[in-house]
């Protein structure tokens, strides 16, 4: 099946979106771009001719350009802020729509979506590319596997100085809310536990270029008594980590540490006596789907695909909620420097 589709919001962070809809080999052929819409019409007309869409309706308007097109999904790439009244728009006209996150500003919007999706009879689901790495799927399959033991702990670090300019450097949270939800939502992915209560500290450090909150110190609960620790920055300079961050994951037979790109380094333990136990190394396997590894396009496909059978695809917005009141909590964490239950 080849879908017809809307882009909404053509600036910077659509030319991924369209790049991987042409060029990608999980999607090339599958979606035909009817429309672009941007409150700018100049930033449309301008990614148009740089993509070679010469024969699409472009405007300022999504009701009308959704009115004239009738496509069938609807890629919802606008700032977070008009977040809701794009999905309620394209809900209404009947569209499957995929979103950039956060998903909403509020968990209260969230829910309003979920619903409006449920009452529509389409899908909703939500742009998490960074639990689409091979890195990602590798470590949820060894967790699952048993290899390490039974999980006790994450912990990661990300520490990137990354100068956007833009509507980033005004954000309230940005960090919290702009980045960290794919950190929170990969750990989330691979613990396959849910969130029960989080302690924030956020800050923007001296020399930060944000207006509000560039770093923050997390501690998650999560069920079964696995803690998730979190500590980022998008204002410290000199050291970059990867974008998916380094992390530690302990369970009760050993240990695994990943430094977000392509370098594990795992042990257990085999010997039974010593002050240290002696260790083995332990091979982290590749992932049993490599079509679930290629970040935005895998996501894209993972929807066609959910629309195609049926079925809710894995960053459903019914699921995706569950990370966005991670995020939440953790900004309220901070706000009232209080423990914060985590609840959706």
């Amino acid at each position: 099946m080849v879908f017809t589709a809307v882009l909404a919001g053509c600036g910077g962070m659509s030319k991924g979106w369209l790049s991987a809809l042409t060029e990608h080999p999980l999607l090339k052929g599958r979606v035909r771009i009817i429309g672009l819409v941007d409150l700018h019409l100049p930033t449309a007309q301008a990614r148009a001719g740089e993509f070679g869409l010469s024969d699409i309706t472009v405007g300022t308007d999504l009701d009308d350009v959704l009115a004239q097109t009738r496509p069938d999904l609807l890629f919802d790439v606008v700032i977070p802020s008009a977040r809701e009244g794009v999905v309620e728009t394209g809900l209404r006209h009947k569209c499957h729509v995929l979103s950039e996150k956060p998903m909403a500003t509020s968990l209260a919007a969230a829910r309003t979506l979920i619903d409006q999706a449920a009452a529509a009879g389409r899908v909703h689901a939500v742009v998490q590319n960074r639990r689409f790495v091979s890195g990602v799927r590798r470590i949820r399959q060894l967790l699952q596997s048993g290899a390490l033991g039974e999980l006790t702990a994450l912990h990661c670090d990300f520490f990137v100085g990354a100068h956007f300019g833009g509507f980033r450097e005004e954000m309230q949270n940005v960090l919290l809310l702009d980045m960290a939800i794919h950190t929170l939502d990969a750990a989330r992915f691979m613990a396959a536990k849910a969130p029960r209560a989080v302690y924030c500290l956020e800050t923007n450090p001296r020399g930060s270029w944000y207006s509000h909150g560039a770093a923050a110190n997390a501690i998650f609960e999560f069920e079964d008594d696995v803690v998730f620790n979190y500590r980022g920055s998008w204002s410290a300079e000199g050291a970059n980590t990867s974008w998916e961050s380094a992390w530690r994951i302990i369970g009760t037979k050993g240990t695994l540490l990943w430094d977000g790109a392509d370098q594990f380094d795992t042990n257990v333990v085999v010997g039974v006596t010593g002050f240290f136990r002696d260790l083995a190394p332990l091979e982290v396997p590749e992932s049993a789907d490599t079509d679930q590894t290629h970040g935005h396009a895998s996501v894209i496909a993972e929807f066609l695909e959910a629309i195609e059978t049926g079925r809710q695809p894995e960053t459903a917005g019914s699921d995706n909620i569950k990370s966005l009141a991670m995020v939440f909590a953790a900004i309220e964490s901070a706000e009232t420097r209080q423990r914060v239950t985590i609840a959706v």
